[in-house]
């Protein structure tokens, strides 16, 4: 009986011919050479936590796992040469270690870096792009089974595209980041008005290295979360409240008031109001320390990213959206800005832009939400994130990337034969050639 997969929000399963776990990129090679002899396809895996099925397949599902190696660290350069497969948060460590530190991360760490990368993950902060941007050389095993390094100096054509690849590129094997010197976060979280943030959104995300806030649906208020870069020595919180406040009140308490709203949804408005928060803190720790946050509560989400001019608006008619169609909700929606990029795929390509994640607890309705969200969104040009829910198609999609044509060029030539193509890319980039 084959083993079955299924990704960490537990709505997309498959049941692979095998599933493969390769330590090197020998391994990765051989398990690509093996399917190619034997007609099937292959899709790579990194943490699961993407929210489609852009990891299933029927033929050989490649964990990497294993393949989590710090490779080399250049500190000359400021550059570090990572396995494909490395956890965020085992990077983050290692990083510190040798006194260099990613300049921006999302809030979650337990990804892989490969599959942060190949979704366009982000974090926040205007002068700071998403983490696929900080890509300065990659290693590639096309569909053939051969091994492509590419930069901006060789094979520049698949590197431009292959930063953001969705997986429909080949397997990544090995990827080379651009660091900087590690640095400290001086971090203000507060309860705020949340009228009062939109109306000063530019202040706020301006006067800040980075910025983030959390509506919460059926009330007036928003968690905002305002970090800045500094020189002072690390002052984090004691140990009692930021088990408080990252557990005890992010995750059991929290996730304790969605099972309830799950099972009792007429009671979702007035559960709202009790998600517990811990008033203001301040605090100074290491960047990544601040980034990221544990997330123990599953979830479905939908993300969308709109020109950051228009992010208060499309911000607000989510809100008039929950309260006009009375749609019970618990999770916050994320408000979050980066700096644009070049990209072909990204999210951020061409403009600064402006992300809204919305999120249901997990096995929740939300196709109501979510389909009203992505109208709202689609008004702005919206591009959906590439490992979150969304109803676009190859044909709504191309238009939002001004250079779809070109990672469809280099898609053909890596891999003719679609040998990563699956289900998934077949409805959002379209067949191959």
């Amino acid at each position: 009986m084959a083993e079955a997969w299924t990704n960490w929000a537990g709505n997309a399963r498959c049941e692979p011919f095998a599933i493969e776990r390769p330590a090197s990129e020998e391994e990765l090679v051989a398990v690509v050479e093996r399917a190619a002899a034997g007609g099937r396809r292959v899709k790579v895996v990194g943490a699961g936590h993407s929210f489609t099925d852009i990891a299933c397949t029927d033929g050989h599902l490649v964990d990497l796992a294993r393949a989590s190696r710090v490779v080399r660290v250049d500190r000359e350069r400021a550059q570090v040469t990572v396995q494909a497969g490395i956890e965020l948060r085992k990077l983050n460590r290692e990083l510190a270690r040798v006194g260099l530190a990613l300049e921006n991360l999302g809030d979650i760490a337990y990804q892989s870096v490969a599959g942060a990368t190949q979704t366009a993950t982000h974090g926040t902060g205007l002068r700071f792009g998403n983490l696929s941007s900080q890509i300065v050389g990659m290693r590639i095993v096309t569909g053939s089974g051969e091994v492509m390094a590419c930069s901006a100096e060789e094979n520049p054509e698949v590197f431009h595209a292959a930063r953001v690849g969705v997986g429909a590129l080949g397997a990544v094997s090995e990827i080379t980041l651009q660091c900087v010197p590690a640095f400290n976060l001086h971090a203000v979280e507060e309860p705020m008005r949340v009228d009062e943030v939109l109306g000063a959104l530019d202040d706020h995300v301006e006067g800040n290295d980075h910025f983030e806030f959390f509506w919460v649906p059926h009330t007036n208020w928003a968690l905002t979360k305002s970090n800045r870069r500094t020189d002072e020595p690390a002052s984090p919180r004691p140990r009692w409240q930021a088990v408080r406040d990252d557990l005890l009140y992010t995750n059991v308490l929290f996730g304790a008031l969605c099972r309830l709203g799950r099972r009792r949804p007429s009671l979702a408005a007035g559960l709202g109001r009790r998600i517990p928060s811990s008033g203001r803190v301040e605090y100074v720790e290491r960047s990544d320390r601040v980034f990221a946050s544990p997330r123990y509560v599953h979830f479905h989400e939908m993300e969308y990213a709109v020109p950051r001019e228009a992010l208060a608006e499309a911000v607000q008619r989510v809100r008039n959206l929950v309260r006009d169609a009375q749609i019970p909700l618990l999770f916050p929606v994320e408000v979050r800005v980066v700096a644009g990029d070049d990209i072909p795929l990204s999210t951020a390509h061409g403009r600064e832009t402006g992300y809204v994640a919305v999120h249901v607890y997990r096995n929740s309705p939300f196709d109501q939400y979510f389909t009203g969200v992505e109208a709202i969104m689609s008004d702005y040009g919206g591009r959906p994130h590439w490992g979150k829910m969304h109803f676009q198609r190859a044909d709504t999609l191309a238009p939002l990337y001004p250079e779809w044509g070109r990672v469809q060029e280099v898609r053909a030539r890596l891999d003719p034969e679609g040998r990563f193509a699956n289900a998934y890319l077949d409805r959002v980039l379209g067949p191959i050639g």
